[in-house]
């Protein structure tokens, strides 16, 4: 078959075109298979030992790449070409075939015109596949009365047409599957309903497009016909990390020194009793811990069986933590960071600086992006590996793509944020996020929208407009990292914004420069001020339904949403009187903005 040479772009292997999604290219419609197709000879192996031990078993590969014109034997790519049915532009004819010419595949119909892919494919409800519609099997199908003895054995197979009429009416009805050989005519219009291919006899064929039929292989699941470029049809789930030292957390090194203490043994044996307070109180004055610490950690209260799974944020969270408190970095790796302290003096509003604590210039990090695998028609749809490949004692391949940059992280006050979070109105107003959250049968997979989350995620999304001014990068350029978990020993609050390019020089420096206390405050204040009035207000301050699922309560366009490549949570779970206070709700950076307009920072 004739090959489309088309180039993609390194990332979009990845995302948004990674194995399983349909992509549309030079007019015709095309599909991802899994990694098993790849030609691992040319698909160099990236390292990154967080993200494998999140993953599980596998490697992970950046996909085939060129430089220069692609030739016959260059690196490629292959993709299927999904859906097979296509129509004639000009003729109408509908067909899977195309014409050929000296022995090769065009897509030309025999009249000359263009084939254009149909607009309609099947996918399983439950099982995440995905097939062609079998036109002239649902062409002759229904139960209307006109399915007569002629057009159940009808056999013109090369005589269906694809039409518009407006003798029938507009929309899907107006758009018709005609055979010319028993005159039978079906509207689309019959087709999109929940159980229409069901009761019409159609199957799930349990594959992929790109796999061969599997002998018994059964899917008992529905199909359903959605519209080919629909969102639904293609849920990607991908995971990335950033390449740091791995650093214990604190609460690990706290509990070490605890244990490893001469008298902790005797709080031990003697838990409960008389002794145990007055020898905890003694190891907690020496060691600067709490006696409630001590006594905890000898009753077990550690337990590595309780205690909440962490994820990759948390070793970044302590990666950070030791880079802020090291000051100037001179390490030549791949994660440098200088540390700041925030100034306190009367210069800047002390509604700010008591509750942001330390800013790091992140000059240069490494962040590596993978495929995992997708799902179709719904987050609880089964799960379809990345590569599906029949040997299954070779390691999994994961899409993956490494990225250098540069960035800027803010870290917030523990005990302000604590305080804040645990006000009865502050709890309120976020539970209704929380609330939405757990009555839908996807939200899961995003973070917990508890107030401190909501907080900073509002405040990471003011600040990339802002920058966006000012780093000389666009809005889409730059991503978030929120640290905001308060369900586990150390606790996280703080904001990382980068941008990252996929070259091994990374990026020109125009973000981290920007990381510095007298530059980064007030970009901090501007991106307060703009935020404190929207213009879609009053509307939006006083809304608590908006964005994708009312996952936003005062939250729009005009005040607080930003590129959705941008956001972890795809602009959700964002709102502005958590951050800015209104309607009896006091905000994290509440009387910031009076501070400012009294020219005062008291």
């Amino acid at each position: 078959m004739e090959r489309i040479l088309h180039d993609l772009r390194l990332s979009e292997t990845v995302t948004p075109f990674g194995a399983g999604a349909i992509v549309d290219v030079l007019g015709q419609s095309l599909i991802a298979p899994d990694t098993s197709w790849w030609d691992l000879k040319f698909a160099p192996e990236i390292s990154c030992d967080r993200l494998l031990a999140r993953l599980g078993p596998g490697v992970l590969r950046q996909a085939p790449a060129h430089s220069g014109r692609p030739s016959k034997d260059t690196a490629h790519l292959f993709y299927w070409r999904f859906p097979a049915w296509r129509f004639c532009e000009r003729c109408t004819k509908l067909s899977q075939m195309t014409a050929r010419s000296k022995g090769r595949w065009i897509n030309r119909c025999d009249c000359g015109g263009a084939l254009v892919p149909m607009r309609y494919v099947a996918i399983c409800e439950k099982g995440s596949h995905i097939q062609d519609i079998p036109w002239f099997k649902w062409a002759h199908r229904g139960s209307d009365a006109d399915v007569t003895e002629a057009v159940r054995f009808c056999r013109a197979y090369k005589e269906l047409k694809f039409v518009r009429s407006s003798q029938h009416g507009e929309g899907l009805a107006s758009l018709r599957v005609v055979c010319n050989g028993c005159k039978r005519s079906r509207p689309l219009s019959t087709l999109v309903s929940k159980e229409s291919l069901h009761r019409d006899g159609i199957r799930c064929e349990g594959t992929q497009p790109w796999e061969d039929p599997k002998p018994g292989n059964v899917c008992n699941h529905h199909l359903i016909a959605v519209q080919r470029g629909a969102t639904g049809n293609y849920i990607a789930e991908r995971l990335s990390a950033l390449d740091i030292p791995e650093e214990r957390p604190q609460s690990a090194e706290k509990a070490d020194k605890i244990r490893n203490h001469t008298y902790f043994e005797k709080v031990v044996s003697d838990n409960g009793g008389p002794q145990a307070e007055m020898v905890a109180q003694w190891i907690a004055d020496e060691l600067g811990v709490t006696a409630e610490d001590v006594l905890a950690l000898a009753a077990g209260g550690d337990d590595s069986a309780e205690a909440p799974r962490l994820d990759l944020k948390d070793g970044e969270w302590a990666a950070f933590l030791k880079k802020l408190e090291g000051g100037r970095d001179h390490s030549a790796s791949d994660f440098v960071v200088d540390g700041w302290k925030v100034p306190t003096d009367a210069v800047w509003p002390s509604a700010l600086t008591s509750r942001l604590v330390s800013v790091g210039q992140v000059h240069r990090v490494r962040e590596v992006r993978a495929f995992c695998g997708f799902r179709r028609n719904s987050a609880d749809a089964d799960f379809i590996p990345a590569d599906l490949g029949p040997n299954r004692k070779r390691r999994p391949v994961y899409p993956a793509i490494e990225l250098f940059g540069e960035g800027i992280f803010l870290r917030f006050d523990e005990d302000r944020l604590t305080e804040w979070e645990n006000l009865p109105e502050v709890r309120a107003r976020a539970g209704i996020l929380i609330e939405r959250r757990n009555s839908s049968q996807w939200t899961h997979r995003l973070d917990v929208p508890e107030p401190r989350f909501v907080a900073l995620h509002t405040i990471a999304h003011l600040l990339i407009r802002r920058l966006a001014f000012a780093s000389g990068y666009s809005s889409a350029s730059l991503q978030e990292r929120i640290y905001a978990h308060s369900d586990r020993p150390d606790r996280t609050a703080g904001i990382l914004i980068y941008t990252a390019a996929g070259d091994a020089q990374g990026t020109l420096g125009g973000l981290v420069r920007l990381g510095e206390p007298d530059k980064i405050l007030p970009l901090l204040l501007a991106a307060l001020s703009d935020a404190d009035v929207c213009s879609n207000d009053p509307v939006c301050i006083e809304s608590d339904r908006q964005g994708s699922s009312q996952l936003n309560l005062s939250a729009c366009h005009g005040c607080a949403l930003v590129s959705e490549t941008s956001c972890e949570t795809a602009n959700r779970l964002l709102d502005r009187q958590l951050v800015l206070g209104g309607s009896n709700v006091p905000g994290l950076l509440d009387h910031v903005l009076d501070q400012v307009r009294r020219g005062t920072g008291a």
